[in-house]
């Protein structure tokens, strides 16, 4: 259904990208962002309100497509259309960081759950938000940049030649 689709033509016309808030240069929705940006919220606040400890530790990964079929989001057929349509190298960079900010925030939840709430907060500064800043990035079609780690654009070169 979504082979042979290509950004900015068809169903994915700039204005159906548009109307569901999808880059059209690189095919990624920031919407999905927001699924990372609600748990780093929580783990900056955890210091001061650790009563929101439970909602950090019932987060879970999800990937890109099940996030906005699980949703409801309005445009999920067009947001997964584009991402299956998104360049190569740019998805894999972006898939790249994404991995990266799962293992992070699981190993944030580790900490909250063996009580090193400093610990959690500290890999929320100093890991999860450059992360999730290389993450905007890429929606935004860059894989170099301020904010963007490098040695995750190294990798997203080799899974590109190798994907």
């Amino acid at each position: 259904m979504t082979e042979g689709l290509v950004l900015g033509e068809g169903a994915l016309s700039a204005e159906a990208l548009a109307a569901a808030n999808v880059h059209p240069e690189s095919g990624l929705a920031t919407d999905y962002l927001n699924h990372f940006n609600e748990v780093v919220m929580l783990l900056e606040m955890i210091g001061d309100m650790p009563e929101m400890a439970e909602e950090i530790l019932d987060w879970r990964p999800c990937p890109y497509e099940e996030h906005f079929t699980r949703t409801g989001y309005a445009g999920a057929e067009t947001v997964i259309a584009a991402y299956a349509a998104s360049p190569h190298a740019l998805k894999a960079h972006f898939e790249t960081i994404v991995a990266a900010l799962d293992d992070a925030l699981e190993e944030a939840q580790d900490k909250l759950r063996a009580e090193d709430v400093a610990g959690a907060v500290m890999l929320a500064a100093t890991d999860i938000a450059p992360l999730l800043a290389a993450a905007r990035a890429a929606v935004h079609g860059r894989i170099e940049g301020e904010g963007v780690d490098e040695s995750a654009a190294d990798q997203a070169e080799v899974d590109a030649l190798f994907g």
